[in-house]
């Protein structure tokens, strides 16, 4: 059994190099994406969809629906990083990384605080998969999944996490554990479209 893990499609504000408001909505491109992600996980096996709560995860998550017939459950821990007062903001106008380790966003949350709350979020998912006779699907956001990649799961050899996950990119976890990653980021099902990497969030 696998876990498929799932950025959510390209948002206007990926698109606009904006950091994300919660509601941002999938762009007209996201929503092709995401059917053509929903056409190629219908034949996977997905007996169970668990999703980020924010929109753009929820439209994403709602195409998986409709090509599998799988209910979606959400979870807010698998949000994005909340970066507080920056959100909204063009990525232009910064003067600064706000990816820095050591930057705290006004009104956002820490790195610490993020990892946290992931590791707890994997905690959720790995529940759900022993519970779930079928393929667990997964839809979340870019820093999350770099973030499980980084500190929750292993690669196979020969694979290497991206510095950034491609929208609606779909990566493959051995569901026990040392839950090991044997397809990071894939973005076949776009066909000639070339995988936008927008925004990290």
């Amino acid at each position: 059994m696998s876990i498929f893990l799932v950025r959510h499609g390209e948002t206007e504000q990926n698109a606009a190099r904006v950091v994300q408001v919660p509601e941002s909505p999938l762009s007209a491109l996201g929503r092709a994406q995401a059917e053509r992600l929903a056409r190629r996980v219908a034949g996977l096996g997905v007996t169970r969809i668990l999703a980020s709560d924010l929109p753009r995860a929820v439209e994403t998550a709602a195409y998986a629906h409709k090509f599998t017939g799988v209910a979606v459950e959400f979870d807010p821990l698998l949000r994005e990083r909340d970066f507080g007062d920056l959100r909204g903001t063009p990525y232009a106008a910064l003067t600064f990384d706000p990816f820095a380790p050591d930057y705290l966003p006004p009104n956002g949350e820490s790195w610490a605080v993020f990892h946290a709350r992931v590791a707890l979020a994997w905690e959720r998912v790995t529940q759900a998969a022993a519970a779930t006779a079928g393929n667990l699907l997964v839809v979340t956001h870019g820093l999350v999944c770099r973030a499980l990649a980084e500190r929750q799961l292993r690669l196979s050899p020969g694979l290497r996490a991206p510095a950034q996950w491609a929208n609606t990119g779909l990566s493959e976890i051995d569901s026990a554990p040392p839950w090991t990653l044997r397809l990071v980021n894939c973005a076949a099902h776009l066909a000639v479209e070339a995988a936008p990497g927008g925004a990290a969030v």
